[in-house]
């Protein structure tokens, strides 16, 4: 996993971008709270992938895990969905006290449906795309979204005998486009991220 712009989401009842988030273990510099997000989602994609079978079902429960796993030791909300709306520039995530109803919805919609096996490997990024927009469009956890999601499509190609993708190259040329991708899921289009995605595959 690649190192991210430390980037704070804009909370209009709370905090500005630059606050450290209340941790448990008091640390209050910003460079030093990333260090040890960076390694718990590290260690817990490796965790994950040790116990990656065939049968392996990704539902909400297990997304929840992934943010818990991570950042568990960290703070009180790991593993929880966020109790604040929360907002990048004038994007609106969706509002907080729907986020239950929300995420009973993206499972039945886009969880449930996924097969066991592909057959096909553009069926496989596509629902990858769908999946992961869909996820960061509902920002549900008040940290570490776009960490949880990225794991969880590793995991999806890891359980297909896929390598990881590249998200590495978000940062030398895609970003924007990324954002883009995100901010499209809430007209449904999934188009723009199945496009990152096939160019994050591993050749």
């Amino acid at each position: 996993m690649k190192k991210e712009k430390f980037e704070k989401y804009y909370v209009p009842e709370e905090e500005d971008q630059d606050v450290v988030l209340h941790n448990k273990k008091g640390i209050t510099n910003i460079h030093d709270i990333y260090k040890l997000e960076f390694s718990g989602f590290l260690r817990t994609q490796y965790i994950l992938l040790e116990s990656l079978t065939p049968s392996t079902r990704f539902d909400v429960k297990y997304i929840i895990n992934i943010h818990k796993s991570a950042l568990g030791d960290l703070y009180d909300f790991a593993g929880k969905l966020r109790h604040v709306n929360m907002a990048k520039g004038a994007f609106m995530f969706p509002t907080a006290r729907f986020l239950p109803q929300i995420m009973d919805d993206f499972e039945h919609r886009f969880l449930n449906p996924l097969p066991n096996k592909y057959t096909s490997e553009s069926d496989l990024l596509r629902d990858i795309a769908k999946v992961h927009a869909e996820l960061l469009y509902i920002h549900p956890f008040r940290e570490g979204n776009g960490r949880t999601a990225r794991v969880l499509a590793n995991l999806m190609m890891a359980k297909e005998g896929h390598d990881f993708l590249d998200f590495n190259k978000l940062y030398k040329n895609h970003f924007g486009d990324y954002i883009q991708a995100v901010q499209a899921a809430a007209d449904e289009n999934y188009v723009p991220m199945e496009l990152i995605i096939k160019r994050l595959k591993s050749k």
